[in-house]
């Protein structure tokens, strides 16, 4: 753009010069006003993990490190998902709270480090949901779900030009397979390498698993890991393709075996180790069947 040439006829370039920062502190400054009590708990919490990295703080936390503290944000993230499927709204909450700590601590770490503090995660965040949300803070607009994430899909894409080397980049690697591979197969489908509908991705999963077939008849591990590797990506996309969270199926399906399980242990009691197969499937066969019995009046 040219010395003395204005954005105004620039909507992006407009957007672009705003100081988001600036709008995201009066935003958070008014709301602050309602949600006082929020606001002083997590000055709270704030206060209480710093507290325990200081040089007199609790021994355990002082030996953390952002690799070690990496995995344990990962299992509290995993129990909150858990927490949400089983709609157990105060574990929600309790696993929401670990969660959070566990960044608060991860920011002193960071901040202990030199590398970033706790600032920069809070502003950077708030800069970027302003930044890329346009159509609720700047002057385009969204009529719906899908409108909004291709709004935010186009300020996303907008700053990373450039930055990626390849379009599946913007997939981390460290995501888990699940995830990852649902997102693998969204961002390929936005270039439109994609099936049409649900058939096109059943079909393909019919013949990955007669591969998986032929690699097992063959005895090759490794064969028989790529498939069945080939056969889950497949299971993935086709839960993609009908609109279905894979992980919250999983877990639903997790909860179901839980749930029949605990029937056979019930009535074998100590004769579980004893059991027959069979007999074993008759019990889980009589509590799948009574799960799907309505309930009487």
């Amino acid at each position: 753009m040219s010395d003395g040439e204005t954005t105004d006829n620039d909507p992006a370039a407009a957007w672009a010069a705003r100081d988001h920062g600036a709008l995201a502190a009066s935003l958070g400054a008014a709301r602050s006003a309602t949600e006082a009590q929020g606001v002083q708990h997590l000055a709270e919490l704030v206060g209480v993990v710093f507290r325990l990295r200081d040089e007199d703080g609790c021994p355990w936390d002082r030996k953390q490190t952002l690799q070690t503290m990496g995995a344990h944000l990962l299992e509290e993230a995993t129990e909150t998902v858990d927490a949400v499927a089983r709609q157990d709204a105060a574990h929600v909450a309790e696993e929401l709270g670990d969660t959070l700590m566990n960044i608060l601590l991860m920011s002193r770490i960071g901040e202990d480090e030199g590398s970033f503090t706790l600032a920069d995660v809070a502003g950077g965040i708030a800069e970027k949901l302003v930044r890329r949300h346009p159509h609720v803070f700047g002057d385009l607009s969204a009529a719906d779900a899908e409108a909004a994430l291709a709004s935010w899909n186009a300020s996303k894409a907008r700053e990373r030009e450039g930055q990626l080397g390849s379009l599946l980049d913007e997939v981390p690697g460290h995501l888990p397979a699940l995830a990852g591979a649902e997102r693998l197969g969204r961002v390929a489908a936005k270039v439109g390498f994609d099936w049409p509908d649900a058939e096109g991705a059943v079909v393909k999963l019919t013949e990955e698993l007669a591969e998986l077939e032929v690699a097992r008849q063959s005895g090759a591990r490794d064969a028989v890991e790529d498939e069945l590797g080939d056969v889950l990506f497949s299971v993935v996309n086709v839960a993609r393709k009908l609109d279905i969270d894979p992980e919250h199926a999983l877990r639903r399906t997790m909860a179901k075996f839980r749930s029949r399980f605990a029937v056979v242990e019930a009535a074998l009691g100590d004769g579980l180790n004893d059991a027959s197969l069979e007999h074993m499937e008759a019990l889980w066969r009589a509590a799948a069947d009574r799960e799907s019995q309505p309930p009487s009046a």
